[in-house]
């Protein structure tokens, strides 16, 4: 065989191995976004205190952040490809078996079984595709697929959650993901190379520990804040002192290995740490931006499950467009550009939320859909930022602080802004007149959620209420995206000076091994 050859299958190969791995990116986003059209369903059927929704939402990622570091360095030495299968098995059976689940808690517990899985899968994906491809531009087209993918499982994610939630019950949005797993599977085991570092860091029982309980406190002293309406509650203060012990112990412990687990080292790149600040923060104000804008459409607009699936399309297809001009436009300009621009359009679309005089309307969220999509979608510049700006054999860690980024920013958006917007609206609705004057039967559940609201005004023949519900939640929706658009707009600038000047999509030089 002629090295030509040779060199056209590797690469036929390696893209073959591409659209393996965006595939099943493809499900755990669509999986993500059926969720968020879900949720109003499952609340009138389980009714789910609002702490509950919130775990709901956020217990998968909070696994999925805690086990990545873990997951990543088992992959390293065990085999990313074995890893990968494993995960995909594992989100299968996880989403299986939601048909024995009848309760809050239970659908909580189904959930973090998927954060397990998706743990093995999420990091795997991005560091094959770091080992895969050795040459930059490919491996920026590369990612930017992957990256488009995602955009189109946020796109896919709703219409397919519509359709199901049309004519079954909430738990086809988990089933659905039983079919397609089983096939990535397959396709998996035929198509991917196994992929192991030569150098792995020294696996530590006491840096996974800090890691995950560490994230956990911090976001159930998050949540308890959120929940009390106040930051006068010793509990969650002391809870939160720990979470900051343990995880500056993480840091500390990381920084003074010879050879660590998870190499906290990376940050002294300046474009990696620029590419993992503008993931966190990006996902921080989009996280909570989905959550309720599908609570919006769906109670407030009355727009059925389907209905509100089209209405999110204009997000998804922006990103996904975007994902794949941006590698291209990163090469004009230069990729420190791309990445502040990206960051300020996407606040700009934020914002965009909160200035409509009045009552908000469709035609505005549109606005704001595109904008936030499009510079969400240019992040994949982010994403290669990450990758090479991190030497190959640690391109494990790397996938894992770019996935920890993602997933904490998430779940941290949707504690910190869905708390401020549920204080808000409680606020708001106990400052309306005519509430007050409601029995304590009525307005306890009405002010837990907009979706309860809406359920609790017809069950008890006050439509007067689901008004006042919904007047309220669309100012809270307004402040909070304003508060989300700022920050957006002031990481876009630290990320501008935090990425040098001259920055290329180079990746760094190391060796590795990728065998089958």
């Amino acid at each position: 065989m002629t090295g030509a050859a040779a060199s056209t299958m590797s690469a036929r190969r390696a893209w073959a191995g591409t659209a393996v791995l965006s595939a099943s990116l493809l499900v755990i986003t669509m999986d993500m976004t059926i969720l968020n059209i879900a949720l109003p369903t499952m609340s009138r059927e389980l009714r789910p205190s609002g702490e509950q929704l919130l775990w709901i939402v956020d217990v998968y990622s909070l696994v999925l952040a805690g086990l990545l570091v873990a997951a990543s360095s088992v992959a390293d030495r065990w085999g990313r490809k074995r890893m990968l299968l494993i995960g995909y098995t594992v989100f299968a059976v996880a989403s299986l078996l939601v048909l024995f689940a009848n309760s809050p808690a239970a659908v909580i517990a189904i959930r973090a079984a998927l954060g397990v899985g998706g743990a093995m899968v999420m990091p795997t994906t991005l560091s094959l595709i770091r080992t895969i491809f050795a040459d930059a531009k490919q491996r920026a087209m590369a990612l930017a697929v992957w990256s488009a993918v995602a955009g189109l499982g946020a796109a896919v994610g709703p219409l397919v959650g519509g359709l199901l939630l049309e004519h079954l019950s909430w738990h086809a949005a988990f089933l659905v993901n039983v079919p397609l797993m089983v096939v990535a599977v397959i396709a998996g085991a035929v198509l991917l190379p196994e992929s192991r570092s030569d150098r792995p860091g020294a696996w530590d029982w006491p840096t996974v520990g800090l890691s995950f309980g560490g994230m956990v406190a911090l976001m159930w002293a998050i949540k308890k804040f959120g929940k009390e309406s106040s930051l006068l509650v010793p509990a969650a203060w002391i809870v939160f002192a720990g979470a900051v012990v343990a995880l500056a112990l993480f840091v500390r412990r990381g920084l003074r290995q010879d050879d660590p687990m998870l190499d906290v080292g990376l940050f002294r790149s300046r474009p990696f740490t620029g590419g993992i600040a503008a993931a966190l923060g990006s996902m921080f104000a989009l996280g909570a931006a989905l959550l309720l804008l599908a609570q919006w459409l769906q109670a407030v607009e009355g727009s059925s499950p389907i209905k509100t699936g089209v209405q999110l399309i204009p997000l998804a297809l922006a990103a996904a467009a975007a994902s794949l001009i941006a590698p291209k436009l990163a090469e004009m300009i230069g990729p420190r550009a791309v990445l502040a621009a990206s960051i300020a359009v996407s606040g700009l679309g934020m914002i965009v939320i909160y200035l409509p005089p009045g009552e908000l309307h469709y035609p505005a969220v549109v606005v704001s859909l595109c904008l936030v999509g499009a510079g969400i979608g240019s992040l994949a510049v982010g994403s290669v930022l990450i990758m090479s700006g991190s030497p190959e054999h640690r391109a494990g860690n790397a996938a894992a602080m770019e996935e920890t980024s993602y997933e904490l920013g998430s779940v941290l958006g949707v504690a910190i802004l869905g708390s401020i917007a549920s204080v808000m609206y409680r606020a708001d609705l106990d400052g309306t007149v005519g509430f007050v004057d409601l029995p304590d039967a009525v307005a306890a559940p009405a002010r837990e959620s907009i979706g309860a609201a809406v359920d609790v005004a017809g069950a008890a023949g006050v439509p007067g209420l689901a008004d006042m519900a919904g007047d309220a939640f669309t100012v809270s929706m307004q402040v909070t995206s304003l508060v989300g658009g700022v920050f957006m707009l002031a990481l876009a600038v630290l990320v501008w000076f935090v990425v040098p000047k001259g920055t290329t999509l180079e990746p760094a030089q190391a060796g590795e091994s990728v065998s089958g």
